[in-house]
This record gives C-alpha cells, sequence and structure tokens, in this order.
C-alpha cells in the first residue's frame, strides 16, 4: 500500500443483519491494506461465530466491543429499549473509544495507525455528532436497499403533500413523488410505520431524522448493484455528491479473496449453523426443496406458524425451514399430520448458514420475509423467491422482486394456508421456467458487477482512494 498506514473503525447497528454486511466490508479495507476496529457490543461480541478465524486471515482486523448497558439475557429486538440504549449507554463508551483510539495514533512511541475516518451503519445517527465533535471524517453504510433510503427521503415531501399520513385505509391509492421507482408506488409498499395516523408519530419522525442525518456524512455507501438501482441512485446523487455501490458486498468479498472466504462463510454470524443441514439436502433432488427463512428480526404468531407449515406440507415440495429459538413467542403445540408430513419431506433447522444453503444444487426456490441481504444472497445464487414483507424495507423489496425485476411472487400479508401452497406450486412448476430466466439475467449482472471491470469492483477501488486521501485532513 501507498503511504503511510491507516486506521478505519467500523461501528454497526447491533444487530445481525447489521453487522455481517459491514464486516464484509472490514474484511474488504483489511485486504486492502488498511487497518481496521471493529466496534461490536460485548453482548454480539461475545456470541459472534468464530472472530480467531477472521482475525487470523486478516490481520489487520481488530475487536473492540462496549457495553448496550442492557441485561445479558435481554432479547435486543429492533425497539425503543434498543434505541435508547444507543443514546445512553453505547455513545458515550463508543466515544470514549474514539478518544482512546486517537490519543493512541497521536503518541510517537505507539504502533497504531492515524485514524483516517469512522464508517458508520447510517442507524447509529450519534456517531454522526462525535465525528463532528472529534473532528474525524465519517462515512455512511446503510443495510437497507437504496429505494428505501430514498423513499425515506421523500418522507418529508409526501407529508407536506398530504399524502401521508393516509387519510384512510385503502392500501392500494397510488402515492405520487418518490420518482426513480420504476413504475408506481402504491400504500402497500411504503413501510409500515408509513400507515400511523398522526405525521408527529415517533416511528415517523425517527425514519425521517434517520435519513436526514445522512446528508451529514462525508460520503454514502451502499450494498447494491448500481446498474440495478441506478433510476433511484440518479435522484440520490443529487443530494449526496459521493455514493459508492458496493453490492452485493458478500460476493464482492468472495470476488476478492477467493476460496478463503469459503471457511468464513458463516462470518457475521450471531447464530450457530446446524451442519447436518447439507447432508440433508444432499440427499434431495437436484431443484426441488423450497427453502424457507424470515431471518433475524421477524416473529410468527402461532396461527401465522401453523398456516406457514400446512402450506409446506400440502405443497408436495421437500422444505427446509428455519425457525429461530425465539421466532415465537410461548409454548406451541405441533398438530401431528404436520410432524408426519415433516418426517417425510421437511428439515426444521435453528439456524444455517445461508449463503451455502442457497448455493445448493438442491435448493430450487426461497421463502424470505425479503429483507435486503437475503434478496442479495438469494440474486447471487439465482434463486426465484416468494416475498412475504413484515417490516422495514421488505415491503419495497418485494415490490421491486416480483413486478419490476420479475424475480419472485408476492404472498399477501395474510397468511393461508391455500395461498402458500399454490405460490410454492407456482413457483417450483408452471412459472419456474419464466422466474428462473428472469433471476438468470439479475444474477449475472450482480455476479459481473464484482469481478474486474464491473461496477461494484470499481467502486471498491475508488472508495479506497478516497478513504486514503482523508488521511492528510487529520
Amino acid at each position: 500500500m501507498a503511504g503511510k498506514q491507516s486506521l478505519v473503525v467500523i461501528f454497526p447497528f447491533p444487530l445481525q443483519g447489521h453487522i455481517k454486511p459491514l464486516l464484509c466490508l472490514a474484511e474488504l479495507l483489511c485486504h486492502a491494506g488498511f487497518h481496521v476496529t471493529f466496534v461490536n457490543t460485548h453482548h454480539n461480541h461475545k456470541r459472534l461465530a468464530n472472530p480467531e478465524a477472521l482475525s487470523t486471515h486478516f490481520p489487520t482486523l481488530h475487536f473492540e466491543s462496549i457495553s448496550d448497558g442492557l441485561p445479558d439475557d435481554h432479547p435486543r429486538a429492533l425497539n425503543g429499549e434498543l434505541l435508547i440504549a444507543l443514546k445512553t449507554s453505547i455513545r458515550p463508551h463508543f466515544r470514549e473509544l474514539l478518544e482512546t483510539i486517537s490519543i493512541k495514533a497521536e503518541s510517537n512511541d505507539a504502533p497504531a495507525p492515524p485514524l483516517n475516518c469512522i464508517i458508520t451503519d447510517g442507524l447509529v445517527t450519534f456517531a454522526f455528532d462525535l465525528a463532528e465533535e472529534l473532528e474525524i471524517p465519517v462515512l455512511s453504510y446503510n443495510v437497507p436497499c437504496a429505494r428505501y433510503l430514498w423513499t425515506c427521503l421523500c418522507l418529508p415531501d409526501l407529508i407536506e403533500q398530504g399524502q401521508l399520513p393516509f387519510p384512510d385505509d385503502d392500501m392500494s391509492v397510488e402515492i405520487t413523488g418518490v420518482s426513480g421507482m420504476d413504475g408506481p408506488l402504491h400504500r402497500q409498499d411504503l413501510p409500515s410505520f408509513c400507515r400511523v395516523k398522526q405525521a408527529n408519530h415517533p416511528a415517523l419522525q425517527f425514519a425521517i431524522n434517520w435519513t436526514q442525518a445522512q446528508r451529514r456524512a462525508s460520503a454514502l455507501i451502499l450494498d447494491t448493484v448500481y446498474e440495478l438501482d441506478a433510476s433511484c441512485l440518479s435522484h440520490m446523487a443529487l443530494m449526496f455528491p459521493k455514493i459508492y455501490t458496493l453490492g452485493p458486498l458478500h460476493a464482492l468479498l468472495n470476488a476478492q479473496i477467493g476460496n478463503v472466504s469459503k471457511s468464513l462463510a458463516s462470518h457475521g454470524g450471531l447464530w450457530k449453523s446446524d451442519p447436518n443441514c447439507m447432508t440433508w439436502l444432499d440427499s434431495q433432488p437436484s431443484r426441488s426443496v423450497i427453502y424457507v427463512s424470515f431471518g433475524t428480526l421477524v416473529n410468527l404468531t402461532r396461527a401465522q406458524m401453523i398456516e406457514f407449515w400446512y402450506g409446506l406440507v400440502n405443497s408436495g415440495h421437500p422444505f427446509m425451514w428455519v425457525i429461530r429459538s425465539d421466532i415465537i413467542y410461548g409454548a406451541h403445540q405441533i398438530p401431528a399430520e404436520l410432524e408426519i408430513g415433516t418426517k417425510e419431506r421437511g428439515y426444521i433447522v435453528d439456524w444455517v448458514s445461508q449463503e451455502e444453503v442457497l448455493a445448493h444444487k438442491a435448493v430450487g426456490g426461497f421463502l424470505t420475509h425479503s429483507g435486503w441481504n437475503s434478496t442479495l444472497e438469494s440474486i447471487v445464487a439465482g434463486l426465484p423467491m416468494i416475498c412475504w414483507p413484515n417490516l422495514g424495507d421488505h415491503y419495497i423489496i418485494s415490490r421491486t422482486v416480483s413486478q419490476k425485476w420479475k424475480i419472485g411472487l408476492q404472498l399477501n400479508e395474510i397468511c393461508d394456508r391455500c395461498n402458500i401452497e399454490t405460490m410454492i406450486q407456482t413457483l417450483m412448476g408452471p412459472k419456474r421456467e419464466e422466474i428462473q430466466s428472469s433471476i438468470d439475467t439479475i444474477s449475472k449482472l450482480a455476479r459481473d458487477s464484482v469481478v474486474k471491470g464491473g461496477s461494484s469492483h470499481n467502486n471498491l477501488e475508488q472508495l479506497i482512494e478516497y478513504i486514503r486521501s482523508l488521511q492528510h485532513h487529520n
């Protein structure tokens, strides 16, 4: 690497879906010659899968952890308590850590390189305050998809135009004023916090404040493929002079470090994967299995769980279903016929290494909550999706997957076993060829973007040069 060594501090929002992509970015920067300090909460660092292996492969990757002030048995879901902990406990500890790092870098006898910048998760808005106070450049990495970020940036305009809050409950009404969306947007495509009745509702205001705070960053980093989101990115570029699209990040990492990444496939995971699931997949016919996972945050009621289960068993297709230990509240008895149907052709698992499962030749479709990480992984693997959106950016992703890119089908919000059964049979049967053809095209576009000459590969090189240039302003 040319010039002095330099240090980047990376701080993810403390949830798995945020930690994993930022850890991919940390590894890419280490591979480029940077020292990276990756900051987790104590709770998440203890759960992190094999950080020692990562530090062995990337000697300049250093982990630090700070307290979130919550008790050990706290569920740490995306809710008010976690957001309060960010302000009251995490913020002062993070500030203290940054000051310590800066002092070390300034003392002549210390081996620590100078701190170039902070790359913060966009949701951690206090990091913008601290960076300004300590005069450290800050770059913002946003986990949600670009279309969601752009929609949230347009929320003040939608309120001003009287389109938000909704005056009635008709979710099919078209929303105007969010350009660059490749076709009409409807109320049902907006995030669930747009369904509140008052414009000053805390959830809606949080989304507005979070997105407006991004403008304070010196650059925006997005986990997307430029060609997939060019229409909305062109509008965002008028607000943000520097946008680096590096997606799919996990594929970019694989392209950069090759086979090493296979041994680190579950890195960034806070849940322990079941190794036996791959053996079960090995025993299934090619492209026959429907893989089901609703990510790390979605919860099901017992009624929803039973409907999904009947739909899967009745579809007649082999299925692998990730049921987290905390996915459903309270005890739940399973009807005997479902247990029999599952023994015949199903595999229930607590957690899996999703990249590995999606890449397995036996898997033919993905029933997903439409989280952006899962959607990108499915695109790279070339797998058609059935989308069941729940929160945040899921709705806009589901709309894009089913209507714009035509690489999946959308389930309505109400779970119904007949509907689920029909969707699975449609995806794995008559619509298979048509959807597969669309996703093959999108998948190639994503995979081409991460190799030499591709947009994400080029953007990574530009980001690296930009971060190196920041050391002159310390």
